[in-house]
Protein backbone atom coordinates (compact mmCIF):
# COMPACT_ATOMS: atom_id res chain seq x y z
CA UNK A 1 0.00 0.00 0.00
CA UNK A 2 1.31 3.54 -0.54
CA UNK A 3 0.30 7.33 0.33
CA UNK A 4 -0.88 8.10 -3.52
CA UNK A 5 -4.16 9.16 -3.28
CA UNK A 6 -6.70 7.32 -5.49
CA UNK A 7 -7.49 9.29 -8.65
CA UNK A 8 -9.25 10.07 -11.83
CA UNK A 9 -8.28 11.31 -14.84
CA UNK A 10 -10.55 12.43 -17.52
CA UNK A 11 -9.41 13.36 -20.98
CA UNK A 12 -11.38 15.61 -22.87
CA UNK A 13 -11.71 17.82 -26.35
CA UNK A 14 -12.87 21.58 -25.39
CA UNK A 15 -13.31 23.63 -22.27
CA UNK A 16 -17.06 22.66 -21.33
CA UNK A 17 -17.18 19.07 -22.22
CA UNK A 18 -15.68 18.68 -18.88
CA UNK A 19 -19.17 19.61 -17.38
CA UNK A 20 -21.47 17.77 -19.89
CA UNK A 21 -20.52 13.77 -20.21
CA UNK A 22 -18.86 13.93 -16.62
CA UNK A 23 -19.47 17.02 -14.30
CA UNK A 24 -21.01 14.49 -12.33
CA UNK A 25 -18.52 11.95 -11.46
CA UNK A 26 -15.90 14.53 -11.49
CA UNK A 27 -18.21 16.79 -8.34
CA UNK A 28 -19.01 13.25 -7.06
CA UNK A 29 -15.47 11.63 -6.36
CA UNK A 30 -13.56 14.88 -5.34
CA UNK A 31 -16.33 15.08 -2.53
CA UNK A 32 -15.27 11.56 -1.42
CA UNK A 33 -11.34 12.84 -0.99
CA UNK A 34 -10.38 11.42 -5.07
CA UNK A 35 -8.16 13.19 -6.77
CA UNK A 36 -9.48 14.11 -10.09
CA UNK A 37 -7.54 15.39 -13.05
CA UNK A 38 -8.69 16.77 -15.77
CA UNK A 39 -6.80 16.95 -19.52
CA UNK A 40 -8.03 19.36 -22.06
CA UNK A 41 -7.12 19.02 -25.23
CA UNK A 42 -7.97 22.03 -27.19
CA UNK A 43 -8.00 25.87 -26.80
CA UNK A 44 -12.10 25.95 -27.27
CA UNK A 45 -11.11 28.77 -30.35
CA UNK A 46 -13.69 27.60 -32.75
CA UNK A 47 -16.52 28.27 -29.72
CA UNK A 48 -18.64 31.27 -30.19
CA UNK A 49 -17.30 34.84 -29.31
CA UNK A 50 -18.97 37.45 -27.52
CA UNK A 51 -22.20 38.20 -28.44
CA UNK A 52 -22.71 34.88 -30.07
CA UNK A 53 -20.36 36.04 -32.74
CA UNK A 54 -19.85 32.28 -35.26
CA UNK A 55 -16.20 31.20 -36.20
CA UNK A 56 -15.85 32.64 -39.27
CA UNK A 57 -17.90 35.44 -38.95
CA UNK A 58 -16.69 39.16 -39.17
CA UNK A 59 -15.69 39.51 -35.47
CA UNK A 60 -14.83 36.25 -34.42
CA UNK A 61 -10.83 36.25 -33.29
CA UNK A 62 -10.37 32.85 -32.22
CA UNK A 63 -6.93 33.61 -29.77
CA UNK A 64 -9.75 35.89 -27.90
CA UNK A 65 -12.14 33.08 -27.94
CA UNK A 66 -9.55 30.66 -26.38
CA UNK A 67 -8.61 32.87 -23.43
CA UNK A 68 -12.10 33.48 -22.71
CA UNK A 69 -12.85 29.44 -22.49
CA UNK A 70 -9.70 29.86 -20.52
CA UNK A 71 -11.40 31.64 -17.75
CA UNK A 72 -14.99 29.90 -18.18
CA UNK A 73 -13.12 26.33 -17.97
CA UNK A 74 -10.77 27.54 -14.75
CA UNK A 75 -14.18 28.55 -13.26
CA UNK A 76 -15.87 25.34 -14.30
CA UNK A 77 -13.05 23.59 -12.26
CA UNK A 78 -13.83 25.49 -9.24
CA UNK A 79 -17.25 24.59 -9.34
CA UNK A 80 -16.50 21.00 -9.29
CA UNK A 81 -13.79 20.94 -7.21
CA UNK A 82 -11.52 19.47 -9.90
CA UNK A 83 -7.75 18.98 -8.52
CA UNK A 84 -5.73 19.33 -11.28
CA UNK A 85 -6.24 20.85 -14.77
CA UNK A 86 -3.89 20.17 -17.47
CA UNK A 87 -4.45 22.12 -21.02
CA UNK A 88 -2.59 20.21 -23.89
CA UNK A 89 -3.78 23.75 -25.56
CA UNK A 90 -3.79 22.54 -29.44
CA UNK A 91 -6.03 24.78 -31.71
CA UNK A 92 -9.63 23.81 -31.84
CA UNK A 93 -10.41 21.91 -35.27
CA UNK A 94 -14.17 22.88 -35.40
CA UNK A 95 -16.42 20.73 -36.16
CA UNK A 96 -16.27 18.05 -39.01
CA UNK A 97 -15.80 19.34 -42.66
CA UNK A 98 -15.66 22.87 -40.97
CA UNK A 99 -11.73 24.33 -43.20
CA UNK A 100 -10.58 24.69 -39.71
CA UNK A 101 -9.92 20.95 -39.90
CA UNK A 102 -7.21 21.61 -42.06
CA UNK A 103 -5.25 24.04 -40.39
CA UNK A 104 -1.44 23.29 -38.97
CA UNK A 105 -1.78 23.14 -35.44
CA UNK A 106 -5.19 21.99 -35.21
CA UNK A 107 -6.18 18.47 -32.90
CA UNK A 108 -7.38 16.94 -35.99
CA UNK A 109 -3.89 17.51 -37.74
CA UNK A 110 -1.68 16.37 -34.44
CA UNK A 111 0.09 13.24 -35.27
CA UNK A 112 -1.86 10.82 -32.76
CA UNK A 113 1.57 9.43 -31.24
CA UNK A 114 2.81 13.37 -30.37
CA UNK A 115 -0.05 13.83 -28.85
CA UNK A 116 -0.32 10.62 -26.80
CA UNK A 117 3.26 11.06 -25.72
CA UNK A 118 2.57 13.82 -24.08
CA UNK A 119 -0.63 12.76 -22.23
CA UNK A 120 1.60 9.54 -21.68
CA UNK A 121 3.57 12.03 -19.58
CA UNK A 122 0.87 13.05 -17.01
CA UNK A 123 -0.75 9.79 -17.26
CA UNK A 124 3.29 8.90 -15.33
CA UNK A 125 3.60 11.85 -13.84
CA UNK A 126 -0.34 11.15 -12.00
CA UNK A 127 -0.49 7.38 -12.34
CA UNK A 128 -4.48 7.20 -12.53
CA UNK A 129 -6.36 4.01 -11.15
CA UNK A 130 -9.26 5.49 -13.61
CA UNK A 131 -9.32 6.87 -17.29
CA UNK A 132 -12.00 8.43 -18.57
CA UNK A 133 -12.73 9.28 -22.62
CA UNK A 134 -14.64 9.22 -25.28
CA UNK A 135 -15.35 5.87 -27.81
CA UNK A 136 -13.89 5.58 -31.52
CA UNK A 137 -16.44 7.97 -32.31
CA UNK A 138 -16.22 10.97 -30.16
CA UNK A 139 -19.39 10.31 -28.57
CA UNK A 140 -21.05 12.04 -32.15
CA UNK A 141 -17.96 12.46 -34.83
CA UNK A 142 -16.59 15.66 -33.34
CA UNK A 143 -13.48 15.12 -34.85
CA UNK A 144 -11.21 16.84 -31.39
CA UNK A 145 -13.28 14.05 -29.23
CA UNK A 146 -11.85 11.52 -32.00
CA UNK A 147 -8.82 12.51 -31.59
CA UNK A 148 -9.24 12.68 -27.87
CA UNK A 149 -10.01 9.05 -27.99
CA UNK A 150 -7.18 8.34 -30.21
CA UNK A 151 -4.48 9.67 -27.76
CA UNK A 152 -6.02 8.53 -24.54
CA UNK A 153 -5.64 4.55 -25.87
CA UNK A 154 -2.58 5.06 -27.61
CA UNK A 155 -0.88 6.72 -24.42
CA UNK A 156 -2.32 4.05 -22.21
CA UNK A 157 -0.63 1.38 -24.93
CA UNK A 158 2.78 4.02 -23.93
CA UNK A 159 2.95 3.59 -20.25
CA UNK A 160 3.18 0.50 -18.26
CA UNK A 161 -0.08 1.26 -16.39
CA UNK A 162 -3.53 -0.47 -15.97
CA UNK A 163 -6.24 1.65 -15.01
CA UNK A 164 -9.55 0.89 -15.31
CA UNK A 165 -10.98 2.42 -19.05
CA UNK A 166 -14.08 4.29 -19.63
CA UNK A 167 -15.59 5.80 -22.23
CA UNK A 168 -18.56 8.02 -21.99
CA UNK A 169 -21.95 6.95 -23.58
CA UNK A 170 -25.76 7.67 -22.88
CA UNK A 171 -28.05 4.79 -22.76
CA UNK A 172 -31.01 5.07 -25.73
CA UNK A 173 -33.86 5.37 -23.71
CA UNK A 174 -32.01 8.70 -22.42
CA UNK A 175 -31.54 10.21 -25.51
CA UNK A 176 -35.37 9.37 -26.94
CA UNK A 177 -36.18 11.45 -23.59
CA UNK A 178 -33.78 14.49 -24.58
CA UNK A 179 -35.56 14.38 -28.28
CA UNK A 180 -38.84 14.39 -26.43
CA UNK A 181 -37.74 17.45 -24.04
CA UNK A 182 -35.98 19.35 -27.01
CA UNK A 183 -39.72 19.45 -28.97
CA UNK A 184 -40.82 20.75 -25.82
CA UNK A 185 -38.71 23.52 -25.01
CA UNK A 186 -39.00 24.04 -28.98
CA UNK A 187 -42.20 23.51 -30.34
CA UNK A 188 -41.60 25.10 -33.70
CA UNK A 189 -38.83 22.68 -34.14
CA UNK A 190 -38.83 20.97 -37.91
CA UNK A 191 -39.05 17.23 -37.70
CA UNK A 192 -35.23 16.23 -38.47
CA UNK A 193 -34.78 14.49 -42.47
CA UNK A 194 -34.46 10.72 -41.99
CA UNK A 195 -30.53 10.92 -42.25
CA UNK A 196 -30.68 13.17 -39.54
CA UNK A 197 -33.19 10.93 -37.67
CA UNK A 198 -30.99 7.90 -38.64
CA UNK A 199 -27.68 8.84 -37.46
CA UNK A 200 -29.25 10.63 -34.17
CA UNK A 201 -30.51 6.53 -33.23
CA UNK A 202 -27.53 5.40 -33.74
CA UNK A 203 -25.59 8.00 -30.71
CA UNK A 204 -25.01 5.96 -27.54
CA UNK A 205 -26.04 2.41 -26.38
CA UNK A 206 -28.84 0.29 -26.12
CA UNK A 207 -29.37 0.19 -22.09
CA UNK A 208 -28.14 -3.09 -21.51
CA UNK A 209 -24.70 -2.59 -23.22
CA UNK A 210 -23.87 0.41 -20.49
CA UNK A 211 -22.03 -1.31 -17.89
CA UNK A 212 -21.64 1.50 -15.65
CA UNK A 213 -24.48 3.44 -14.12
CA UNK A 214 -23.10 6.15 -11.59
CA UNK A 215 -25.62 7.72 -9.55
CA UNK A 216 -24.72 11.37 -9.53
CA UNK A 217 -28.19 13.36 -8.52
CA UNK A 218 -27.03 14.56 -5.03
CA UNK A 219 -24.24 16.49 -7.55
CA UNK A 220 -26.32 17.47 -10.64
CA UNK A 221 -26.47 21.36 -8.87
CA UNK A 222 -23.02 21.58 -9.23
CA UNK A 223 -23.13 19.80 -12.61
CA UNK A 224 -25.55 22.61 -13.60
CA UNK A 225 -23.25 25.34 -12.18
CA UNK A 226 -20.16 23.95 -13.95
CA UNK A 227 -22.20 24.12 -17.53
CA UNK A 228 -23.01 27.85 -16.30
CA UNK A 229 -19.73 28.78 -15.86
CA UNK A 230 -19.10 27.98 -19.54
CA UNK A 231 -21.38 31.52 -20.57
CA UNK A 232 -20.23 32.39 -24.04
CA UNK A 233 -21.20 28.90 -25.02
CA UNK A 234 -24.59 29.24 -23.65
CA UNK A 235 -26.67 29.27 -26.61
CA UNK A 236 -24.94 25.75 -27.43
CA UNK A 237 -25.85 24.56 -24.17
CA UNK A 238 -29.10 23.10 -24.77
CA UNK A 239 -29.54 21.56 -20.92
CA UNK A 240 -29.41 25.60 -19.39
CA UNK A 241 -32.83 26.18 -20.59
CA UNK A 242 -34.26 23.56 -18.30
CA UNK A 243 -33.62 25.18 -15.27
CA UNK A 244 -31.88 23.17 -12.12
CA UNK A 245 -34.58 21.23 -10.99
CA UNK A 246 -35.67 19.78 -13.94
CA UNK A 247 -31.55 19.45 -15.12
CA UNK A 248 -31.30 17.26 -11.69
CA UNK A 249 -34.07 15.05 -12.89
CA UNK A 250 -32.82 14.03 -16.46
CA UNK A 251 -29.14 14.66 -15.54
CA UNK A 252 -28.69 12.87 -12.31
CA UNK A 253 -26.86 9.67 -13.70
CA UNK A 254 -23.55 9.06 -15.96
CA UNK A 255 -23.23 6.27 -17.55
CA UNK A 256 -20.01 4.78 -19.14
CA UNK A 257 -18.71 1.72 -20.99
CA UNK A 258 -16.07 -0.09 -19.50
CA UNK A 259 -13.03 -1.14 -21.88
CA UNK A 260 -10.27 -2.06 -19.72
CA UNK A 261 -10.26 -3.50 -16.48
CA UNK A 262 -7.48 -5.52 -13.97
CA UNK A 263 -9.72 -5.54 -10.51
CA UNK A 264 -11.89 -8.03 -11.70
CA UNK A 265 -15.12 -6.28 -10.38
CA UNK A 266 -18.47 -7.56 -11.43
CA UNK A 267 -20.67 -5.59 -14.07
CA UNK A 268 -23.32 -3.53 -14.37
CA UNK A 269 -21.44 -1.60 -11.76
CA UNK A 270 -22.34 1.91 -9.84
CA UNK A 271 -18.69 2.67 -9.01
CA UNK A 272 -16.46 4.21 -11.39
CA UNK A 273 -13.58 2.94 -8.18
CA UNK A 274 -15.27 -0.66 -7.95
CA UNK A 275 -12.82 -3.07 -7.01
CA UNK A 276 -10.40 -0.29 -6.36
CA UNK A 277 -11.74 0.54 -2.52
Amino acid sequence: MTDRPLTLMAVHAHPDDEATGTGGVLARYAAEGIRTVLVTCTDGGCGDGPGGVKPGDPGHDPAAVALMRRQELEASCEVLKISDLELLDYADSGMMGWPSNDAPGSFWQTPVQEGAARLAELMRLYRPDVVVTYDENGFYGHPDHIQAHRITMAALEMTALTPKVYWTTMPRSMMQRFGEIMREFHEDMPEPDPAESAAMAEIGLPDDEISTWVDTIAFSGQKFDALAAHASQGENIFFLKMGKERFGELMGTETFVRVQDATGAAIPENDLFAGLR
